[in-house]
């Protein structure tokens, strides 16, 4: 769904935030069974046919696991109400979520790299594959990117930052288990030792992403703006609003996958303080309609008309702008 084509009925929006809470559930849940067959079914077979890196792959599902139980838990938390004292709602749980993310690929990367060093320092440890690891490592790749184009999806609907970290995390997998089975395959094809390899490749792509989404979520727990484009939206549906005359000063920040916003209008010189803050209400209420916009700040400028150079006597009528 589209933040900015959302009807002019408040209910809408809070119809968008329990959508976006139970799409979460939803794709998240689909995950949970997936990463539980996949974490169950690699490792077995890892340990079983003696590789490596399949190993690494399974343990990349297992965190997989671990950080849909974390977004589930955020989605739980972020969809409570505002309170005292958290006046801007939860929303930031979601950005916590995803700091979450990244410090648990990075962990796990720095974990499956240095394993994969030991094992390339005494590589007549390195035992001949099965080839039956290669059929598991087939099928993983297969699951992986179906749910990775799934949850992909259901993101992109919502606009949950979270739910396209969780994506990727899961399109990482499939990426890391393409690189094992290559790996697999050399090992098969006599070059033991390309198994390891595929194990350290799949740890530096892991914590590669890891550290990328910790980095994100940081900047945005720091309240980071949002991009140009959608400040740019923001002030046209302001400067759209009758009354209206400029705008200036719009600062944004972000709230979770909401945005907080604080603007200037500027309104007619002469007009009574009841229809300046009549303007400054309407603006708002469309600004929270047609965007992701959690809370907007106005404040009234006064604008004197280009052909005024003086201001109208005191017995006459004030200027009220339709």
């Amino acid at each position: 769904m589209n933040f900015n084509d959302l009807a002019d009925d408040p209910e809408d929006a809070q119809h968008s935030l329990a959508e976006r809470a139970a799409a979460a559930s939803r794709s998240t849940w689909v995950s949970v069974g997936v990463n539980i067959v996949l974490t169950i079914g690699q490792i077995s077979a890892g340990i079983l046919s003696k590789s490596q890196g399949l190993i690494a792959d399974g343990i990349h599902s297992l965190s997989d696991l671990i950080s849909d139980f974390v977004v589930l838990f955020a989605s739980h938390h972020s969809k409570k109400d505002a309170d005292e004292d958290h006046p801007y709602g939860h929303q930031r749980f979601e950005t916590a979520a995803s700091l979450a993310l990244g410090a648990i690929l990075l962990v796990v990367g720095v974990g499956m790299i240095w394993s994969a060093i030991s094992k390339l320092q005494s590589p007549e440890t390195v035992a001949q594959v099965h080839i039956s690891a290669l059929w598991v490592v087939g099928s993983a790749l297969i699951a992986k990117e179906l749910l990775f184009r799934y949850m992909l999806a259901v993101a992109k609907r919502v606009k949950s930052s979270m739910l396209v970290a969780n994506a990727w995390h899961a399109r990482s997998d499939a990426a890391s288990s393409l690189v094992v089975g290559i790996g697999i395959v050399g090992n098969l094809a006599g070059y033991p030792i390309l198994d390891p390899i595929a194990a350290l490749i799949v740890g530096f792509m892991v914590a590669r992403m890891g550290w990328s989404f910790g980095w994100d979520a940081m900047h945005d727990l720091m309240d980071r703006a949002v991009d140009e484009q959608e400040v740019a939206a923001i002030r046209r549906t302001l400067i759209e609003t009758p009354g209206v005359r400029n705008v200036h000063d719009v600062r944004t920040r972000k709230m979770g996958d909401m945005i907080v916003v604080d603007a200037h209008i500027e309104v007619e010189a002469f007009i009574t303080v009841e229809a300046g803050h009549d303007i400054a209400v309407e603006a708002r209420q469309r600004v929270l309609r047609r965007h992701r916009v959690l809370n907007l700040m106005t404040h009234v400028d006064p604008w004197k008309r280009p052909d005024l150079d003086h201001a109208p006597d005191s017995q006459s009528e004030p200027v009220i702008t339709p």
